[in-house]
């Protein structure tokens, strides 16, 4: 084809590209499917783009074996309604003129509704592939802990963003058909790009954080974090996350630390305390990119350094107390994991587990 001849079509498509999407109806959300209806890309309502049929416990319809990969998607729809219901709050909660007031582009109320249709649309999704011989779990009541703050949720929402990077990373190791892992994939894409904007839009930083974002083996660990916004749950709502080992969680003071590579922390633990034995060798394993790193720890002292080497300002840190040299199982984990936010760096010392 020539040159002029692509401009001609170029020209012809365009117009089209610029028209808006074609908007559906509330009334046609019961039947709405992710990939076809705007519901789920550029919807603008304050109210919820799902359907009730939708915002409940979906019981189980056959009496067969649970597909292979259920109990994977029941954990990962349980966190996903954390996730839709903390942009839904948002939504309802703030206005367009709360975030510009405070500096923020115009754009970001808008944008925070997108990534709320995004996020209805994971709950689809994840409910569509659990099999009619599970029971499919839903929502419950949460806590965010916002004051009314616009500013606290954006903080709130990088937390929440990259927390979800890194349990989909895991889930995918436990992901047994060549069909779930492609669906993790491609969620995990999704999310990325809502951490994109908000480290651009709103805290005007680079969104480059090295060749590889943090990766945790052990996805049911960082699941667990997420039930400090959990107030109640339906009873007929499965034990979440499942299994669950119910570790101690770890904090650490945020006096005399930068939390960054080559400063020194001091965890705190919380939700219970790990039980060290005098003749046991106890590590610190950070996760940071693919790497991995354990660092011996003194539980006495209680107290140790991140590796220095870590990239500085770059994605996350992820820490855990274990009871064997780079954790190489979940049974050897003995508290954590703990998140620490280095990207941007202006909201290292302000994430839920810094005190």
């Amino acid at each position: 084809m020539h040159f002029s001849t692509l401009l001609a079509a170029s020209s012809a498509i365009l117009p089209a590209l610029a028209a808006p999407a074609r908007q559906v109806s509330l009334k046609d959300a019961a039947s709405a499917v992710p990939g076809e209806s705007s519901l789920f890309t550029t919807y603008q309502g304050r109210h919820t783009p799902l359907a009730s049929n939708w915002t409940r416990v979906i019981n189980a319809t056959g009496t067969g074996e649970p597909g292979p990969d259920d109990l994977l998607f029941q954990n990962l729809l349980s966190a996903e309604w954390i996730i839709y219901s903390f942009y839904q709050k948002g939504v309802e909660l703030f206005t367009p003129e709360d975030f510009t007031k405070l500096g923020y582009k115009n754009t970001t109320y808008q944008s925070i509704v997108n990534i709320r249709d995004n996020e209805a649309g994971h709950i689809r999704i994840f409910q569509d592939q659990i099999s009619d011989n599970s029971l499919k779990p839903g929502p419950c009541t949460y806590d965010y802990d916002l004051n009314n703050s616009a500013a606290d949720f954006l903080a709130l929402q990088v937390y929440i963003e990259v927390s979800s990077q890194a349990f989909l990373t895991g889930l995918q190791l436990e992901a047994k058909k060549d069909k779930s892992k492609g669906a993790l994939m491609a969620i995990g894409q999704v999310e990325t790009r809502h951490n994109v904007w908000s480290l651009i839009d709103n805290y005007r930083v680079s969104p480059f954080a090295g060749p590889a974002d943090t990766t945790y083996p052990y996805a049911n660990q960082i699941l667990e974090l997420t039930r400090s916004f959990i107030v109640e749950c339906p009873a007929a709502n499965p034990v979440y996350p499942n299994p669950r080992q119910g570790l101690p969680q770890i904090a650490i003071w945020s006096n005399g630390t930068t939390a960054t590579p080559g400063s020194v922390i001091q965890p705190i633990f919380y939700d219970g305390q790990p039980e060290f034995l005098s003749n046991t060798t106890y590590y610190a394993v950070f996760y940071h990119g693919v790497n991995t790193v354990s660092v011996e720890y003194d539980y006495n002292l209680g107290e140790v350094t991140i590796p220095e080497h870590f990239d500085v300002n770059a994605g996350i840190i992820i820490m855990n107390i274990a009871k064997e040299k780079d954790a190489p199982t979940a049974e050897s984990v003995v508290a954590g994991p703990l998140i620490l936010l280095q990207q941007p760096h202006v909201l290292t010392l302000e994430t839920p587990d810094v005190v």
